[in-house]
């Protein structure tokens, strides 16, 4: 399978102070068309960091990130954050349509792909409601229905479950394989959740250090749809878990 994102050498680093801070160091990875990646790692060890130079929020030190999209692509990537970040003077309707108005399509185009969005995030009976109408899962819901209406060939996600409860986790977990399934994207997905990484990963990086570098790559070959409490699962998430700690150990 051909890769989509290929990085290469790439190092970050910035000065404060006249002090120098290496945040990521020498990474290589090339990441397969189709793939549903998870970045894991302990806070601070630059996995928001990863998906800021590859959005082109942050400037990578050294090395290079070469992306592999086709050439109409008006949006190769979308990013999803922790929090939603949604409008509040904006109906959920308006604000799955926001990213898409810097394209230049009519307004009767855009509001027809924002509530085909939401109805693939299964909330097309909301689109009349205001952000503060909604619960924290419905409003991840529809921040990741505005991310998919700009049709980015690359999704990603930084730690987008981990501020909500345990039960309305598993639920979106299970929304997004199914997103993930029915669209083919590209997903790259940080957590620090060891049992989310092995639950939704087709292949798992994890970065450990300071600074931040790639000390094991492991890929779940588990078959879909998974559950929980199998005991394959829980036998993956645990040879994680010590990978983890054997890798991390010999940085």
């Amino acid at each position: 399978m051909s890769p989509i994102i290929e990085i290469r050498g790439l190092s970050l680093a910035y000065e404060r102070d006249g002090r120098r801070t290496e945040i990521l160091s020498a990474l290589d990875l090339a990441v397969p068309r189709g793939q549903f990646l998870v970045i894991v790692g302990e806070s601070g060890v630059g996995k928001s960091t990863l998906l800021r130079v590859l959005i082109d929020l942050a400037k990578p030190s050294t090395g290079t990130v070469g992306l592999h999209t086709a050439p109409d692509t008006r949006t190769p990537m979308a990013l999803v954050f922790q929090d939603a970040r949604l409008l509040p003077w904006r109906r959920v309707i308006d604000n799955v349509a926001f990213g898409l108005e810097r394209h230049g399509l009519p307004k009767a185009e855009r509001r027809d792909r924002a509530a085909a969005m939401l109805k693939l995030v299964g909330l097309a009976d909301l689109a009349g409601r205001w952000p503060h109408q909604l619960s924290g899962g419905q409003r991840q819901r529809v921040a990741i229905a505005r991310a998919l209406a700009v049709e980015p060939e690359v999704l990603l996600m930084d730690e987008p479950f981990s501020a909500l409860d345990s039960f309305t986790r598993e639920g979106l977990q299970d929304e997004i394989q199914r997103i993930k399934a029915q669209t083919g994207k590209t997903v790259l997905f940080v957590t620090h959740d060891i049992d989310e990484a092995v639950y939704l990963a087709d292949r798992v990086v994890v970065l450990a250090g300071s600074p931040g570098r790639i000390a094991a790559d492991v890929s779940i070959t588990l078959p879909r749809p998974r559950r929980r409490r199998d005991a394959e699962l829980v036998e993956a998430a645990r040879h994680l878990r010590a990978e983890l700690s054997r890798r991390s150990s010999d940085l």
